[in-house]
């Protein structure tokens, strides 16, 4: 029985309902690449819950669906029509597929392109992107992808969830319910292309991050029993931030929908948790490690687990000629001159802390001028993933502050703050990595931040790299990390120096005590992270997940589901197969023929509604107990947590009535 209402907060057009797609074959069938039509998610019931549960394939497969691509597209140089498709090295969705290994599970990717592609192009694009890299493209109008992703996604659920509040319309974005709108119309196109390539008994969907958090409840809604997973890259803000969403309930409804949440670190895990028992009256408990979410039925997996780098290709990129090249030009740059190298990679966003960085920066050259000439500061300023007034900001200002630091503190042959605002290629930012004494990141808020990872890694380097740096193939390797306590692999980075990078002075100080540092200090604290962040890879990551996945999705086939609710408010009631729903006949013939019997109510929210005002018995609700207690085959009792002198007040016509009170402390 599954509800057949998928949502009642949108106008959209109706079409035909999809058919059921199961095993993927050469071409995928189209059902939405035309702008602005949605095709309507009614669904037979047949279709959505009784699958053959035996079927079975020959090597698991797993559905990885992101709002982008792990896909570079290129137009062709040439005078021809058409599209080039590389794959996006640096992406974590394709470096998450190499940690699972292609021998042992297939993967299919679902997300959109960074570029748009023309409607008579998209079944072409479509059927290469499927043959040549399993990838499934979602094609989205410009506009409906615009509101969704620079409107709602980043004005509204990424400022807030790294705790900026819209107290004024130019400090975040105020809630807009039409970009929410756009966020659910995407997050539905996304179900539908997913449908197309499911076969739901078999596979495994795991979906990423905060552009996706109701995509949930639509592919729950389409097949009861799909395994289901949830990843937010993200943080999770405190339930004090989180419940000024309007739509809070939606989201945190649409998310328990999935079988397993993952979160970086235990706090966003907590936050989460703490919204759900505030707002939806949830509890949860830990059974031999794993935190488990009772949600009508369904038990939802928590997972607490920070993502990991691919050191493959980090090894791989450090082993190039290239890379050897960049190097021996930055020690020529820096060493050479004598110049210490402290080193910041960042997008260019609010939430980077650059400026705070180089405030801290302009204070260590003041409070310590023994570093003058000797210390840089080599700041990579990525371009940032939004838009908007708060991006020109931060630009404006990082560009004064390090014009001001280098006019001041600067001279013939030397800038204290050298500012790379180009895009950088992957060799390049890893030389820098190789060169570099420190690494900063002070962030003031950031879901995980792998650049300390790659650092370390970095810092390892190999025997040829050894040889550029004129150091010998026996020499401990040595590094040094400055995070900042507000983003999630802090906890993981148990050498680093933790600042608030609110607290200029700390920071400074911090700067200034690892360049005091004693050699052996630096290489002890390399060791310990070097450690961990080599055997905490994407691979491990994306094993435990999916270890994890398959565990809670394990009694899927022993439940007996029900689907319920309309819009987003839609959810799966588990029952054990055993469960039979009571009938009236059943209840009355029972009674009809026992001559024994013990009858059990409860008080508030059974015979007395839990919201109503006058919580004293009604005359019928008096009439109905006493009738009960007349015949002389029944034992009838009151169970409440009530004072037994409210309810001997209350009950007091009826004599032969049982009353447990105070949750059965005090009998008559």
């Amino acid at each position: 029985m599954v509800s057949k209402s998928y949502s009642n907060l949108l106008e959209l057009v109706s079409g035909e309902p999809p058919p059921f797609f199961g095993r993927m074959t050469g071409r995928i069938p189209r059902i939405m690449t035309v702008s602005g039509l949605i095709s309507d998610v009614d669904d037979d019931p047949s279709e959505s819950v009784c699958s053959d549960p035996s079927s079975s394939v020959q090597r698991d497969r797993i559905i990885i669906v992101a709002n982008q691509l792990p896909i570079r597209a290129q137009r062709k140089s040439d005078t021809s029509k058409g599209w080039l498709f590389n794959w996006e090295e640096t992406s974590l969705l394709l470096q998450l597929k190499d940690g699972l290994g292609d021998d042992e599970i297939e993967v299919i990717y679902v997300g959109c392109l960074k570029e748009e592609i023309h409607p008579n192009e998209q079944d072409e694009v479509s059927q290469i992107l499927l043959e040549s890299f399993r990838c499934v493209p979602t094609f989205l109008p410009p506009d409906l992808f615009s509101r969704y992703y620079h409107g709602f996604c980043k004005q509204q659920l990424w400022p807030l969830f790294h705790y900026m509040l819209p107290l004024s319309p130019d400090l975040g974005g105020r809630f807009n319910r039409s970009l929410w709108q756009a966020y659910v119309s995407v997050n539905k196109i996304f179900a539908d292309r997913i449908m197309e390539v499911i076969n739901p008994e078999d596979d495994f969907v795991w979906v990423h991050d905060y552009h996706l958090m109701v995509l949930p409840t639509f592919l729950r809604k389409r097949f009861n029993r799909v395994k289901l997973g949830f990843f937010l890259h993200s943080p999770f803000p405190s339930s004090e931030i989180y419940k000024t969403l309007p739509i809070r309930e939606e989201i945190l409804r649409a998310l328990l929908n999935s079988d397993l949440i993952g979160f970086h670190t235990f706090d966003y895990a907590r936050h989460f948790l703490s919204c759900c028992s505030r707002m939806l009256g949830l509890s949860y408990e830990s059974k031999r490690g794993y935190i488990g979410l009772e949600y009508y039925g369904r038990t939802v997996g928590i997972k607490i687990l920070p993502v990991g780098i691919h050191t493959g290709q980090l090894q791989h990129a450090l082993s190039l000629r290239e890379t050897e090249a960049k190097v021996a030009e930055l020690i020529r740059q820096f060493t050479d001159q004598g110049r210490i190298m402290l080193l910041g990679v960042d997008d260019m966003d609010i939430f980077k802390g650059i400026s705070l960085k180089l405030l801290a920066m302009e204070q260590l050259l003041q409070q310590n001028p023994e570093w003058l000439g000797k210390v840089v500061l080599v700041q990579i300023a990525n371009p940032a993933r939004g838009r908007g007034k708060d991006v020109k900001e931060v630009q404006a200002e990082t560009y004064s502050t390090v014009k001001r630091i280098n006019e001041t503190f600067g001279k013939p042959g030397y800038e204290p703050v050298v500012l790379i605002i180009e895009p950088l290629k992957f060799y390049e930012r890893i030389a820098y990595y190789v060169v570099a004494e420190c690494c900063l990141v002070t962030a003031v808020r950031d879901g995980m931040n792998l650049i300390p990872y790659e650092y370390v890694i970095s810092r390892q380097g190999n025997e040829k790299l050894d040889k550029v740096l004129g150091l010998e193939p026996s020499t401990p390797k040595k590094s040094i990390l400055v995070v900042s306590e507000f983003i999630g692999c802090s906890p993981s980075l148990s050498g680093a120096i933790r600042v608030n990078p609110w607290n200029i002075d700390a920071v400074a100080d911090a700067m200034n005590c690892a360049l005091e540092m004693a050699e052996p200090e630096k290489q002890l604290r390399h060791e310990k992270h070097y450690k961990y962040v080599s055997t905490h890879d994407v691979g491990y990551w994306a094993r435990s997940f999916l270890m994890d996945l398959e565990r809670t999705c394990r009694d899927h086939v022993r439940r007996r589901c029900w689907g319920i609710g309309f819009g987003l408010g839609f959810r799966v009631v588990a029952l054990d197969p055993s469960f039979k729903k009571l009938s009236m006949e059943n209840i009355v013939s029972a009674y009809k023929r026992t001559t024994t019997r013990a009858i059990l109510l409860d008080y508030d929210g059974a015979l007395i509604p839990q919201g109503s005002i006058d919580k004293s018995p009604s005359p019928k609700c008096i009439d109905i107990l006493t009738s009960l207690c007349r015949d002389e085959n029944n034992k009838v009792f009151i169970v409440s947590a009530r004072s037994r002198e409210k309810l001997a007040e209350w009950f007091s016509p009826c004599e032969k009535l049982g009353i447990g009170a105070e949750h059965g402390y005090f009998l008559r």
